[in-house]
């Protein structure tokens, strides 16, 4: 019986990468975590080593890759915070995927996002295209997912749409509340990445669900599934930007950011590309709708406090 592979897996104690490395563990490989949180409480027990992602020091960031056969990357911020940059991620990214050339690993699994662009005024987007460009460019075998929103038991932009029409009379949506979006199960998502590290060719895939919504729809249908009574206003963006400030003061946290919003209304969430995931939103979200938005997720206490 051929022995198992070193499989690394960013931010294994998060989100999407939990799900990647439970379904590695499932197929019994070795899984190594990098992690900007080593000592944080996690399900895996002694199944998973853990190391610092040690951007700082990239000896010590090779020698944690050395002896994987793949690196599957969710590493990213959401928003510049402490400190951290959009240009301080995309370097850091860099010195990661210099670390996995100097430790020998095979391929890289990359986590990207639909629509990404090096025109783009967005910097998640071009950050993510200059990413992708490097990567291309690498001397690893190479697998770039671009998943839109992504939904799931720890999701936090559906889970807090739901948090805020539990609690909210109103519901405020920006402008015209019709552009799309295509939410990707992190089940399906994490399928799709193991099966990737898997191959050998050289792949760029768009990983959306199956179903398409406008904002209205995906909001009135959270609604409707969790009972809320609340109504839908339609406002200028920069007043609902500034409503949604106002609840993150009261929150602690950063519920949406300008850059998102116009992402999200320029209709970067959306592909052309037949769908790769196959779980329906619809139909999880009827089956989860006790709990999506019964407690807040808050973004600043999962990856900075």
């Amino acid at each position: 019986m051929p022995s198992a592979e070193l499989h690394v897996v960013t931010g294994a104690f998060g989100y999407t990468g939990k799900y990647i490395a439970r379904r590695l563990l499932a197929r019994g490989e070795q899984v190594r975590t990098l992690t900007g949180h080593p000592d944080r409480p996690h399900p895996f027990g002694s199944q998973v080593s853990v190391a610092p992602f040690n951007f700082d020091h990239p000896r010590q960031l090779a020698a944690s890759l050395r002896g994987a056969a793949v690196l599957y990357n969710t590493y990213w911020i959401r928003f510049p915070h402490r400190g951290i940059t959009f240009e301080q991620a995309v370097d850091n990214t860099r010195t990661l995927l210099r670390a996995a050339e100097e430790a020998g690993v095979r391929r890289i699994v990359h986590l990207s996002i639909t629509n990404p662009s090096e025109d783009s005024s967005l910097p998640y987007f071009r950050g993510k295209a200059l990413l992708e460009r490097d990567i291309a460019h690498s001397r690893l075998s190479y697998a770039i997912i671009r998943p839109a929103v992504i939904f799931g038991r720890e999701d936090i932009l559906i889970n807090n749409i739901a948090w805020l029409l539990r609690r909210l009379p109103v519901f405020a949506v920006f402008g015209s509340g019709e552009y799309r979006l295509q939410p990707i199960f992190v089940e399906d998502l994490a399928e799709l990445a193991v099966a990737a590290g898997a191959e050998d060719e050289n792949a760029v895939l768009d990983a959306v669900g199956p179903e398409t919504f406008t904002f209205n729809d995906l909001v009135r249908l959270i609604a409707n599934q969790i009972g809320s009574r609340a109504k839908l206003i339609h406002v200028r963006p920069g007043l609902a930007l500034f409503l949604a400030r106002l609840a993150g003061y009261m929150v602690g946290d950063v519920l949406i950011t300008p850059h998102e919003v116009q992402g999200l209304m320029s209709n970067l969430l959306v592909s052309d590309s037949p769908p790769a995931g196959q779980t329906r939103f619809s139909e999880w979200l009827a089956q989860n709708a006790a709990h999506v938005g019964a407690k807040y997720a808050s973004e600043l206490k999962r990856h900075y406090r």
